[in-house]
């Protein structure tokens, strides 16, 4: 049987996933809240596999090594640092201190693949934009989980987080408000065949 693979993305309600360093954002965009840190901490208690692209993994290694980010410190990221990770890359040649991380180099499609094969936990990739949106064209994205936080960034936002996708049909397994603002989306994409 095939791990089930999740792709987990914060966003605005615009579609950005990342803002300005200068654009006066925090992290979360201001908007986490008891139930939202609950709930992350809660979802990252179960033994999963993390995948990443480079540029995310460097982002998250260095946000976590650096200690000055006080949201590192939220449960739910001092647990997925506890976590495997495979990060695919051809350009990285250390795990930045990252504990059980490994990288492998090859087709992203061909690694995800052998991973959904051989392992005998959920897999899940935070961020890691044009990874996931390839993983995605290829059919191996199971669940797409988008954290919609309640702003719009459309001056500041970076990082669009559907730029350049495919057309998909969605099927909303799962949504839940967190806070009274925050929605959380649990689809199963479906590339829209022409």
């Amino acid at each position: 049987m095939s791990a089930v693979y999740t792709w987990d993305v914060f966003s605005t309600l615009d579609g950005y996933g990342s803002f300005t360093e200068h654009a006066g954002w925090g992290g979360y965009w201001d908007k986490q809240g008891p139930e939202l840190l609950e709930h992350r901490a809660r979802q990252f208690s179960a033994e999963q596999h993390m995948v990443y692209g480079a540029t995310t993994f460097r982002e998250v290694a260095e946000i976590m090594s650096a200690a000055t980010d006080p949201n590192a410190w939220d449960e739910w990221n001092v647990r997925l640092l506890q976590m495997p990770a495979t990060v695919i890359s051809s350009t990285l040649r250390d795990t930045l201190g990252w504990p059980q991380a490994e990288i492998v180099q090859g087709d992203a499609v061909d690694v995800v693949r052998r991973l959904k094969a051989d392992s005998s936990i959920p897999l899940r990739s935070q961020a890691s934009l044009s990874l996931n949106r390839e993983l995605m064209a290829a059919g191996l994205i199971d669940r797409l989980q988008v954290t919609l936080f309640p702003v719009i960034s459309g001056r500041s936002g970076t990082s669009p987080i559907l730029r350049d996708a495919e057309d998909y049909d969605l099927d909303l397994l799962e949504s839940r408000t967190l806070d009274g603002r925050t929605m959380e989306l649990v689809y199963r994409p479906t590339l829209r065949r022409r």
